[in-house]
């Protein structure tokens, strides 16, 4: 049995993960989908004060909670900036890292750095309205919510490199209409022996246009975590 740790992206909660973590279990596995602090059915918690570091903290504190020892965590979009920095905390209780078309920060990058100015206008839209949130797309599920600003301008402190980890996928969606703001790093890490790398037919929310792809690179994230301990 593997533990999943699913960690979803800007303005989304839990529910986006839902699906696929009854998959898991229906497989034999843990999963957790989890919603970080101020967004979904936590957004009552949403302040000014609420970055980065505040979701990074989401996760460690489920893991150390739940005595997990074992996980894969599972970050998609934004949600790769907190699974980096979760596994930089508490190495000792991951297993391994997959990464849905989400951003791979180094030391010292924030998502603003790591996007393009498309997906920075998306940002910027709506914090008019009291400076510190982001506004969810109009293209959005309706269940989508204002997204912490600071945690996508705060730069990620890193204390070590992710060769201490394993396993390693990343998953590129390949339907973007405008191109994807992370073709560069999918094609590095597709050169790196060291990462496994998909490229799916799909839309940036592989979790809902292509779920049983994404099921099968999870099942075998969770075969190689198991046939490596």
């Amino acid at each position: 049995m593997t533990t999943f740790v699913l960690v979803p992206g800007a303005w989304h909660g839990a529910w986006t993960f839902e699906p696929l973590a009854r998959d898991l279990r229906r497989e034999g596995h843990e999963a957790y989908p989890l919603t970080l602090t101020g967004l979904g059915s936590r957004k009552h918690l949403l302040n000014a004060s609420v970055n980065l570091d505040t979701h990074i903290l989401d996760v460690v504190h489920h893991m150390e909670d739940e005595q997990i020892t074992d996980a894969v965590l599972v970050g998609h979009s934004y949600g790769g900036m907190v699974v980096t920095g979760a596994a930089d905390r508490v190495p000792e209780r991951v297993a391994g890292l997959v990464y849905v078309d989400a951003v791979l920060p180094e030391d010292g990058q924030s998502v603003w750095q790591l996007v393009t100015d498309n997906e920075r206008a998306w940002y910027l839209d709506g914090v008019g309205e009291n400076g510190y949130t982001s506004a969810p797309m109009s293209f959005l599920d309706p269940r989508a919510t204002p997204h912490p600003l600071a945690s996508l301008m705060q730069a990620i402190r890193l204390d070590g490199g992710l060769d201490r980890f394993r396993g390693k996928d990343y998953v590129y969606a390949t339907g973007w209409p405008d191109g994807s703001p992370f073709t560069e790093v999918y094609e590095r890490l597709s050169a790196d022996p060291a990462w496994h790398t998909h490229a799916v037919d799909s839309a940036h929310n592989v979790m809902r246009d292509a779920p049983d792809e994404l099921l099968k690179v999870l099942l075998d994230a969770a075969a190689r975590a198991q046939s490596s301990e």
